[in-house]
């Protein structure tokens, strides 16, 4: 899944915003990502939450990292033990594809194996 994700390259590709019947399948697939917002400035956020600020920390770098390999940025609101993460294709008024394949990459940021 994250390497289907990883193989496009959306700096070279034009995003569009997407219809209402297509924000709400694409929200069916990513686990604890909500609406915000309305019109252009329709958005997904999640909060992720950590035992600790070192966590937190760890995730926001993981953060920054999908979304430099994205070229896509959402916006951050950090606290001690959580990050608030908030998606939204401002150059196409909505949101697109990218938002919701991010919010996938980071939710396969904190999958965990059972114990064997």
């Amino acid at each position: 899944m994250t390497s289907d994700f990883m193989k496009k390259d959306w700096s070279t590709q034009k995003r569009s915003a997407l219809t209402a019947t297509q924000i709400v399948a694409k929200l069916a697939h990513v686990d604890g990502w909500q609406l915000d917002g309305d019109g252009a400035a329709v958005a997904i956020t999640k909060t992720f939450r950590f035992a600790n600020y070192f966590e937190t920390i760890a995730f926001v770098n993981a953060v920054a990292f999908v979304a430099h390999t994205q070229d896509h940025h959402p916006d951050l609101q950090v606290s001690y033990n959580r990050c608030v993460v908030r998606f939204n294709t401002h150059d196409a008024g909505g949101l697109s594809v990218s938002d919701f394949d991010c919010a996938a990459l980071l939710n396969g940021l904190l999958v965990t194996k059972a114990p064997v």
